[in-house]
């Protein structure tokens, strides 16, 4: 009879907060804070960590960086907390997750190039320890909701292989956010919504951005606070498409631009879907033991809406408009609030942070290039870490005017990489499309304004920029401070040396959701992926071999496709 009573009262809740009428906001409490706050005690347990991650969300795309797209919710929480204004991710999306949930530079997981694509027997690295499985160790209950995008051809590359007790979401990076189809080319399409790991048909039809927020709400609901709560919530929004409910389309309809219209409408349902977690949190007794963390995932594709104004470059870029995140903790549990912090951090620094609130350990044995930044984050001391290494890319097309004598004969200054030292940046290689873009009000996108920004020159290979100083790339001190610029080069050199060869396999024809019942999943067995990684040596060692017509003819066409494919991402 008890057992019947639980179930009914468990399923009541669960029934409210799958039916919520997300068209009426004034539902759900004001903000953190303003709905009966207790002070804060010692926490009898280690904190429930609810990470959030958007997908695509521009630097000035939020209330408190001067925006035109309304943020309530994120301006409270940011507001409460403590803001992160030098705080750095990675410029495309599978990167910063496979940071995020390592703990390592890509060129320690062979992530270093591109994204892991839908028909790419590739995923993040199986001898990898995740988080969430290092928070499952430490006694938590592990949630993620959302957007995954770090590999799926094998069962063990699996959301739920990986440390996630349950998981709900998309496999793939970019899916319809009302149908959930997702197409990797011509012909080539199939549906990504899955629950566990079986594909969620039923789901289909319901908006990305509140179906998961519901999920969320529906996981505290059905949790108990006493014990330790993980829950990763990765928005799809606001990626590309740019689709929305037509209420909060209403709002913005003054708005000139078509793509800043829709894509505000995204980036304030996204806000209103936080909001609900949070007033989820307080309701079910975890606010006051919870640490909350909002990061983006890189910055603003400024061809869809997205701004990072007055930042430098785009999402798929080096320049800060790529690099530099939002970022904010909120929690009951800082000793410090209502303040902004300045310390440097990267996404890499999640990973030991979260670790240690967790009560658990690491060591220089888990290889981790992240740093516990608790401290600097809750106390306002100073960070532990001094530089970024935003990523070496020896893929990506080399600059036509780099050269290894370019570099003093200890670079090849041709390589994209990227690095921060103390308040210097280097940039080498090819760094990506590096105008200043201010917002787009206008209704045609671009327009004759554009060429205000253009960058100056495109004939080197080398910028050195201080950034505490000039955080906008304006001063390129390259040619004025060439004994700074050996130093870098000189720590790339280092870092490169530590790098493992990047993964990055050719598609395989049995990813093809017509082979998966039209949806995208695992395909690979274990002999498969042992061919695969046998042609993928042949194919290295032919390289090095082959010298012939129709290899520059390849070579020519990856280079191009590779351009095309970076303007989509």
């Amino acid at each position: 009879m008890h057992a019947l009573t639980g179930f009914s009262l468990v399923s009541l809740l669960s029934f409210g907060y799958l039916s919520w009428d997300w068209a009426k906001p004034s539902l759900v409490a004001d903000g953190p804070g303003e709905a009966g706050e207790q002070p804060t005690a010692s926490p009898p347990q280690p904190p429930h960590i609810i990470f959030i991650l958007t997908d695509d969300q521009g630097y000035h795309d939020v209330g408190y960086h001067g925006s035109d797209i309304e943020t309530p919710t994120l301006d409270r929480l940011a507001a409460k907390g403590v803001k992160l204004e030098n705080y750095y991710i990675q410029p495309i999306c599978t990167p910063s997750r496979s940071q995020l949930l390592t703990g390592r530079y890509q060129i320690h997981t062979g992530l270093q190039h591109s994204i892991i694509r839908p028909r790419q027997p590739n995923c993040l690295p199986l001898d990898q320890v995740t988080l969430p499985q290092k928070l499952q160790e430490a006694g938590y209950s592990t949630h993620m909701v959302g957007k995954w995008h770090l590999g799926f051809y094998r069962k063990e590359c699996l959301p739920t292989r990986r440390g996630f007790d349950t998981f709900l979401g998309s496999l793939t990076g970019n899916v319809d956010y009302y149908t959930y189809d997702n197409c990797d080319g011509p012909g080539v399409c199939g549906f990504d919504l899955h629950e566990g790991e079986n594909v969620a048909w039923g789901l289909s039809g319901q908006y990305s951005t509140m179906l998961y927020a519901q999920r969320a709400s529906h996981i505290l609901a059905n949790h108990s606070p006493q014990r330790p709560l993980f829950l990763y919530v990765a928005f799809q929004a606001v990626h590309t498409p740019l689709q929305s409910p037509r209420e909060y389309l209403y709002r913005y309809r003054t708005m000139g631009n078509v793509a800043r219209r829709k894509y505000a409408a995204m980036v304030t349902c996204m806000d209103e879907a936080v909001r609900n977690i949070t007033w989820a949190l307080k309701r079910y007794g975890f606010y006051n033991n919870s640490v909350i963390i909002f990061s983006s995932d890189n910055g603003g594709q400024t061809f869809s809406g997205g701004s990072n104004w007055p930042l430098r470059g785009r999402k798929g870029t080096y320049w800060e408009g790529g690099v530099r995140g939002l970022g904010f903790v909120h929690s009951p549990l800082l000793k410090r609030k209502r303040r902004t912090s300045r310390a440097l951090m990267h996404i890499t620094d999640w990973y030991p942070t979260l670790v240690g609130l967790a009560g658990g350990t690491t060591s220089a044995a888990d290889g981790l290039d992240g740093y516990d930044v608790w401290p600097a984050i809750s106390e306002g001391r100073a960070s532990p870490r001094t530089e970024i290494l935003h990523n070496i890319d020896p893929l990506y097309n080399h600059a036509q005017h780099g050269s290894l004598e370019g570099g003093f004969g200890i670079w090849n200054t041709a390589v994209q990489a990227a690095i921060r030292v103390g308040e210097w940046k280097l940039l080498t290689g090819d760094p990506g499309y590096g105008d200043w873009i201010p917002p787009q009000t206008l209704a045609t996108f671009p327009g004759s304004w554009w060429n205000l920004e253009r960058m100056a020159s495109v004939r080197q290979a080398v910028w050195l920029f201080n950034i505490s100083a000039d955080p906008y790339e304006r001063e390129d001190l390259a040619g004025q401070r060439p004994d700074v610029v050996r130093t870098l080069l000189a720590r790339l050199a280092e870092y490169n040396r530590t790098a493992i060869p990047v993964r990055y396999p050719a598609e395989n024809p049995r990813a093809h959701p017509d082979f998966n019942g039209g949806a995208w999943g695992p395909w690979a067995s274990d002999e498969e992926e042992e061919e695969e990684e046998e042609r993928a040596r042949s194919f290295s060692r032919g390289r090095r071999k082959k010298k012939c017509k129709i290899c520059k003819l390849r070579s020519f066409f990856r280079k191009l496709n590779t351009r095309l494919m970076s303007q989509r991402i």
